[in-house]
């Protein structure tokens, strides 16, 4: 139950419609209870007929209308209660979706090396979609089914305490009855939502790379694999939902027996003389009025435990702390030379070390180039340097300030990324190269654009920077989103730059407009580089090579070269022709 009363406590801000439709099912509730009043009085002046009495016909005629009036006042209630409901409901999940996503984008890039992106928005969608379908249900039907029972079991307490106790018994029999089933079918849902969470990430990773998928022509593979994750869920739902509705049938029996005395009671008694006609309508009524919510027990118990097995993974993802957080007093960056320092820096991803005892400086205004084989680490430098992950040990600086002791997101304005996938968005050119700066004139996208060697190309679409470019930029050559990637970076203008190599995958002709552009991207700015292409370093300040997690060598392209040490080695790889040097330059992530 812990899970349910989260579920309040998320939605306690939305308490305002709780009132408002809390007083409406009050009103509701009442309406309802008046109507088999009215008819035991009609039935009562009706049935003096048979005593040979006076009727009176206005009174039964009034009798009537107040049926009418109170059939009105509830659907015109019931509706805007429902019209209520639903503004809830969405509502909800909007806020849900929200808190949902500021809280994924605050996890470290730790969390999502281990997700896939499909199980990340089925957790997402599953847990907000049953919270809302729940709190929906419980504003527009579980208040009116407490009133409702709490407002008939009195009135028939009044005309008969005896039937009254025999329907209150209902409620703790079926309650007790469903409680014992309620674990077992949760653990059958826990398998259900494993299986669903497995095929959608697996969808999404097919979806994202489709031109993969069709390329080594492995469509009926994803199909086959997709395919048994849904059988599974078919196979568990079987015996869940034979499981369920078998005890439903135990449930409803006991309840049906109960129901047997109830109304042999009524007419045994009435039959005595006891009730009136009227009376004994009216107790039937009220009978089958608490009848009704207690078969919707099922729904209501069928509803909660989807909720407490369908937010589980929900809330679990909500409960995990961000590793990385700003300190209490954390000052924004102040950038003045743009000196970065590492300092003994180790880092492990889990227990797989992979800096030990890292030092090295990056000076402003230079140019900085890391080399070494694949797993030694380059990577990892530039995620440490935008905070994406925490240091074990050791520090890093920027003009002497620990990045530990600045805001993340003033840290991360001073410093722009060129990846070598170029990561952009589906939606227009202008959206892309703004999302750098999302409040920038057309004369800077356009001169960041220009900067970048894109504007030609640009003005030849037929819609210009509103071209769309479908998703990842699906629409672009590689050159072709690699310079919106850099003129994204020319527009933030930030003075300490990333740049993982972004031309080793393109034609010769995209390579030169793009390292042009790269060039201009690198004037004036502090840039870590890293290499997979040793002709595009040889003008670096700086190449740093990587071995054991530690600077192995650090000098300029012409001392390197003759040092002997891993730059020369490359270098003289790069001359060979043969496969042993493809395969050795390939461990660098060289391109030969």
């Amino acid at each position: 139950m812990k899970s349910i009363w989260r579920v309040f406590r998320f939605a306690s801000s939305l308490w305002r419609y709780y009132v408002v439709i809390g007083f409406l099912t009050i009103i509701v509730s009442v309406i309802a209870q008046l109507q088999p009043i009215f008819i035991k009085g009609a039935v009562d002046q009706a049935s003096k007929v048979l005593t040979g009495g006076a009727v009176d016909i206005t009174l039964v005629v009034i009798f009537g209308v107040l049926i009418f009036v109170t059939d009105v006042g509830q659907t015109l209630l019931d509706n805007l209660n429902g019209y209520l409901g639903d503004l809830l409901a969405v509502r909800l999940k909007s806020l849900m979706a929200e808190r949902y996503y500021t809280h994924l984008l605050g996890l470290p890039q730790s969390y999502f090396d281990t997700e896939l992106t499909g199980r990340i928005i089925n957790r997402m969608n599953r847990g907000i979609g049953q919270i809302t379908d729940f709190v929906q249900m419980m504003s527009n039907n579980f208040l009116q089914f407490i009133f409702g029972t709490v407002f008939s079991l009195a009135i028939v307490a009044y005309y008969s305490w005896q039937t009254a106790l025999m329907l209150l018994l209902l409620y703790p029999i079926f309650v007790g009855l469903t409680a014992k089933s309620s674990n077992k079918w949760q653990n059958y849902q826990n398998i259900i939502n494993e299986e669903s969470d497995v095929a959608g990430g697996r969808f999404a990773e097919a979806v994202g790379q489709v031109k993969v998928v069709k390329s080594f022509a492995q469509e009926l593979r994803e199909l086959s694999f997709f395919g048994q994750r849904m059988q599974r869920q078919i196979e568990v739902t079987k015996p869940q939902s034979r499981y369920w509705h078998s005890r439903d049938i135990v449930r409803r029996l006991v309840l049906n027996i109960i129901f047997l005395g109830v109304f042999v009671f009524i007419f045994v008694e009435t039959a005595r003389g006891s009730y009136s006609l009227g009376t004994m309508v009216l107790l039937i009524q009220y009978a089958m009025m608490v009848r009704i919510p207690i078969f919707s027990i099922s729904y209501l118990v069928d509803q909660t435990q989807r909720t407490i097995s369908n937010t589980k993974d929900y809330f679990e993802v909500m409960d995990i702390a961000p590793e990385i957080a700003d300190h209490a007093g954390a000052k924004k960056l102040a950038i003045t030379k743009g000196e970065v320092q590492f300092k003994d820096v180790q880092f492990a991803y889990d227990t797989v070390p992979v800096l030990q005892g890292l030092s090295l400086t990056l000076e402003p205004d230079s140019k900085v180039a890391l080399v070494g084989e694949s797993g030694e680490g380059k990577t990892t430098i530039t995620s440490l340097l935008l905070r994406l992950y925490e240091v074990k040990t050791g520090a890093i600086t920027v003009d002497g300030q620990n990045i530990n002791d600045v805001t993340q997101g003033s840290l991360r304005e001073k410093i722009g990324v060129v990846f070598q996938d170029p990561a952009l968005f589906s939606g227009t050119i202008r959206e892309n190269i703004s999302y750098a700066k999302p409040g920038a004139t057309q004369d800077q996208i356009t001169a960041a654009a220009r900067a970048a060697n894109a504007h030609e190309f640009i003005e030849k679409l037929e819609k210009g920077y509103d071209t769309e470019i479908g998703e990842r930029g699906l629409k672009l050559s590689g050159g072709q989103k690699q310079r919106i990637a850099i003129a994204r970076a020319l527009l933030k203008d930030a003075p300490i730059l990333i740049l993982d190599e972004a031309t080793s995958s393109l034609d010769s002709r995209s390579e030169h407009m793009v390292q042009e552009a790269l060039e201009r991207l690198m004037k004036h700015r502090t840039t870590l580089i890293i290499a997979h292409r040793l002709s595009t370093i040889q003008t670096v300040d700086k190449i740093i090579t990587l071995r054991g997690g530690r600077v192995d060598e650090s000098g300029s392209p012409a001392q390197l070269a003759r040092s002997g040490g891993i730059y020369a080695q490359l270098l003289k790889l790069q001359q060979s022709k043969t496969e042993t040097a493809k395969k050795k330059l390939k461990e660098y992530e060289i391109a030969s």
